[in-house]
C-alpha cells in the first residue's frame, strides 16, 4: 500500500506558500501532512492531501510546477522509541530513507510517518513483514 505525495516547487519569495494554500482552499482540498525544505533560491513543498487528483489539477491550473511521488505512510505509536524501531528495521535491511516527515493521524496515541524510500518496493515489504500498519488515508 502506498499513497501519493505532491511536491510543489516554489521560488523562495514572500507569499508563495500562501498562494499554494489559497489554491488548495478554493478547490476544497484538505491537507493531511505538509513539509517544506528550502534553499536560498527555492523551496520544495511536500503535501499529502485528501484528493490528490483534484489538488494536482488545481495547482497545475494555478501555474505551479508539481510532481507526484509514491511514498509509504506508516502508522506508529506516539511514544518514545517507536520511530527508532522502524528506523532500525530499515537500517538492518539496508533500505535508504531519502527523507521523512510526520503527521498526527487523528487517532489517540498514534502518529503517521511519511517515508520516501530509495527502494520503495523493498521498504514496503519490510513494513509488511514486520507487522507495521500502513495507511492510505488519514
Amino acid at each position: 500500500m502506498q499513497i501519493k505525495q505532491i511536491s510543489v516547487f516554489l521560488e523562495n519569495n514572500a507569499g508563495r506558500l500562501g498562494e499554494v494554500t489559497g489554491v488548495l482552499a478554493r478547490a476544497g482540498i484538505n491537507m493531511r501532512a505538509i513539509s517544506i525544505a528550502d534553499t536560498a533560491d527555492f523551496g520544495i513543498l511536500r503535501l499529502i492531501v485528501d484528493n490528490t487528483e483534484a489538488a494536482i489539477k488545481a495547482l497545475s491550473s494555478g501555474g505551479f510546477t508539481i510532481r507526484e511521488t509514491n511514498v509509504a505512510a506508516v502508522e506508529i505509536q506516539d511514544s518514545p522509541g517507536s520511530l527508532a524501531q522502524v528506523m532500525e528495521l530499515f537500517q538492518k535491511s539496508k533500505v535508504n530513507i531519502e527523507y521523512l516527515y510526520a503527521s498526527l493521524s487523528g487517532k489517540a496515541g498514534k502518529a503517521v510517518v511519511i517515508f520516501k524510500l530509495e527502494d520503495h518496493e523493498k521498504g514496503l515489504q519490510i513494513v509488511t513483514e514486520n507487522g507495521l500498519s500502513m495507511v492510505e488515508l488519514f
